[in-house]
């Protein structure tokens, strides 16, 4: 059976900004993203159904029997297996949204004719839908991917005579992790260190933590749980409840706290996120599905900030501000807390970052990680450019 995950086009507009640069499954929640989840629970390799400017980079993979999973959706033991049970043309969903269907079709299934026909599943699903549920769901996440991970296998050992341990059944340690004068304390939750990560001397760590391959912690950074710095992230400061997609940079102090970063992202020495209201109010987060500003339901929301953007030093955010992708904010006060694509400037006020610009930062940022920024990248971002024009009015 080939898997396939398909991305549910309104999900995918209320992940935005997240999800313009990546399906859904791309997106990091505990350990590992959604498409690791669902490589490691079926032993295979899937493939994607997702935007058509983003099927050059993540193409799509049929088959004459094809399980297609959405993307947004985390595996669970009950799940996995009433999807294996699925024969083909039988569809599953849990109210409207879609969870799965099968097909014996080489080709993309029509997802509302699934919808209609699907049989309901009875139990309880995480299903990833909107940015705050990334931090949300991370502790939960994190503990279901450690233990997927660290079955049957032996964790490498702390052997530094200076670093206290606390909880030490809970850590799992990958070849050629680097501790040093720390405290690591796992005893709320469990602690995973990816191969060749780097924790620096003064770092204190409170689980549930997951830091990713080749990732690391500068001197003294606080981590006070629940959180995900993704491969090739350098993170100092504080940091709280919040996830770093990978291959992005907040290396000195400042507070982040309920906030998701995307990849390539960089944020400035002593910058800092509200995530609170001081009113205690519900934080709202503006919806690219609805083009408004939309009730979380949550008291603690920070930064949503999209791939490929930056921030200066001292750069201050406010609750519940939603960043785009490719975007340059610096200067002081409080920027606004919705800013589009592609915008350049601060509270003093924004205008289009021109796309030329965008590309070349983005290239350089790429190959600084040895990564490279081709043609397929060139293209999405161009076509992301002309897409979100019109939000930018400057």
């Amino acid at each position: 059976m080939n898997i396939i995950l398909f991305d549910d086009p309104v999900l995918w507009e209320q992940l935005l900004p997240l999800t313009y640069t990546r399906p859904c499954s791309e997106l990091r929640c505990g350990i590992l993203t959604l498409t690791e989840k669902w490589n490691y629970v079926f032993e295979t390799p899937v493939s994607w159904n997702t935007q058509p400017y983003l099927s050059e980079k993540y193409p799509a993979n049929y088959t004459k029997d094809n399980l297609f999973i959405n993307g947004s959706l985390c595996p669970d033991p009950n799940l996995l297996r009433t999807l294996k049970d699925l024969a083909p043309g039988e569809s599953l969903k849990k109210g409207e949204v879609l969870l799965a269907t099968r097909s014996t079709s080489a080709q993309s299934p029509d997802l509302q004719l699934a919808l209609g026909r699907a049989m309901e599943y009875k139990h309880e699903i995480t299903l990833i839908d909107k940015p705050w549920k990334i931090f949300k769901e991370n502790a939960g996440e994190i503990k279901k991917d450690f233990e997927i991970i660290t079955k049957n296998r032996t964790s490498q050992k702390i052997t530094d005579k200076h670093t206290a341990v606390y909880g030490a059944e809970n850590i799992f340690l990958e070849e050629g992790v680097s501790i040093k004068a720390s405290v690591i304390d796992a005893e709320n939750g469990p602690i995973y260190l990816g191969k060749n990560s780097v924790i620096s001397p003064g770092s204190i760590i409170r689980g549930s933590f997951a830091l990713g391959e080749n990732a690391q912690l500068a001197m003294g950074t606080k981590i006070r749980g629940d959180s995900t710095v993704g491969p090739h992230s350098k993170v100092g400061g504080e940091v709280g409840n919040s996830v770093v997609m990978g291959y992005s940079n907040k290396a000195h102090e400042g507070y982040l706290g309920n906030s998701v970063i995307g990849e390539w992202c960089n944020i400035g020495a002593d910058s800092n996120t509200s995530n609170m209201k001081n009113n205690y109010a519900n934080v709202k987060v503006w919806d690219y599905h609805v083009n408004r500003f939309v009730d979380t339901g949550e008291v603690f929301c920070g930064l949503i900030m999209g791939d490929h953007s930056k921030c200066g030093i001292n750069t201050m955010f406010n609750t519940g501000t939603s960043i785009g992708v490719s975007c340059n904010i610096f200067g002081s006060g409080y920027p606004r807390n919705f800013i589009p694509s592609f915008s350049w400037g601060g509270a003093h006020g924004f205008k289009s970052y021109p796309l030329k610009g965008a590309a070349e930062v983005a290239e350089i940022s790429m190959t600084r990680r040895n990564k490279v920024y081709d043609e397929v990248e060139s293209r999405i971002f161009a076509h992301l450019y002309d897409f979100t024009a019109n939000q930018r009015r400057y």
